[in-house]
């Protein structure tokens, strides 16, 4: 830890379980602030500027959809990172919850420990400027646009790009330290394959969490990505638990990813948003 504690912004209203992280995350040496009402929360956010907040979602005034909205619109508290904890375990509750701006998403009963790496997590990204995943620590931002800006435009190069699936419905499933287990092994899986085909200045970043972007030779584009599918189909199902292998083939909300191919950049205009979108899309 620094010499400067990082600031915690607890709003829960179950005293238990305010106490408890409370007491927990002071132990881990943070400085820890709680509050028991919605309204109390956002002040609180306003005139201490916590490092992130802890959110439940079941309030006793406004709830906390409500709080996230207003600390999102306020240029003091919009860009502070917020943990939704909370007992609502439907999937348009998580969604809703993203779409207002919260970082992450813990569902009651919750592992302490779970949320102490998501909270880390979280509060790594904000002070390495998200310039790197703080999960895999591959490139992401604006370290991603610096490397397609060069290469745009320009012969010599090739983009391959690998969108992991239903990774929303297997963290729901086995929680957030085991998502996060398959996307530094899936990470790790490119990066090894990728040095068989090897140069200096090929590249490997996030487009977002859970898509990634390969800058190669064009010679090597087929080769490299035929390897790739051949071993992330062959690993998704060590992914899961024994128990669950065989029920899980042929489901649709299998782990699971699709690679995409662009196979030349010396046609494509210099704008980096626009061959983001044409990557994304290519998952749908």
């Amino acid at each position: 830890m620094t010499d400067t504690k990082s600031k915690i912004l607890i709003i829960e209203d179950d005293p238990d379980v305010a106490e408890m992280l409370t007491a927990y995350f002071r132990t881990q040496e943070y400085e820890v602030f709680t509050v028991n009402w919605g309204e109390d929360g956002v002040r609180s956010a306003q005139q201490v500027s916590p490092d992130l907040v802890i959110l439940d979602i079941r309030l006793p005034d406004i709830d906390g959809y409500e709080v996230a909205t207003r600390l999102r619109g306020d240029r003091r508290t919009a860009d502070i990172p917020i943990i939704f904890l909370t007992e609502k375990r439907d999937r348009a509750d998580r969604l809703h919850g993203l779409e207002i701006g919260a970082d992450d998403y813990i569902t009651k009963p919750f592992d302490v420990q779970e949320l102490r790496l998501r909270v880390r997590n979280a509060l790594k990204r904000i002070s390495q400027g998200s310039l790197t995943n703080p999960v895999t620590g591959l490139p992401e931002g604006a370290l991603v646009d610096e490397k397609l800006s060069d290469v745009l435009g320009r012969e010599g190069s090739a983009l391959l790009f690998i969108s992991l699936e239903n990774m929303d419905s297997f963290r729901e499933a086995y929680g957030f330290v085991a998502s996060d287990d398959v996307l530094r092994a899936i990470s790790l899986m490119i990066v090894n394959t990728m040095r068989e085909f090897s140069r200096p200045e090929d590249f490997l970043g996030h487009l977002s969490g859970t898509d990634f972007v390969l800058v190669v030779p064009p010679a090597n584009l087929a080769a490299l990505g035929e390897k790739l599918r051949a071993r992330l189909d062959q690993a998704m199902e060590y992914f899961y638990p024994i128990k669950d292998r065989d029920q899980m083939l042929g489901r649709k909300d299998r782990l699971g990813a699709k690679l995409a191919e662009i196979a030349s950049l010396k046609t494509r205009g210099p704008n980096v948003d626009e061959i983001k979108a044409e990557m994304l899309t290519l998952k749908k």
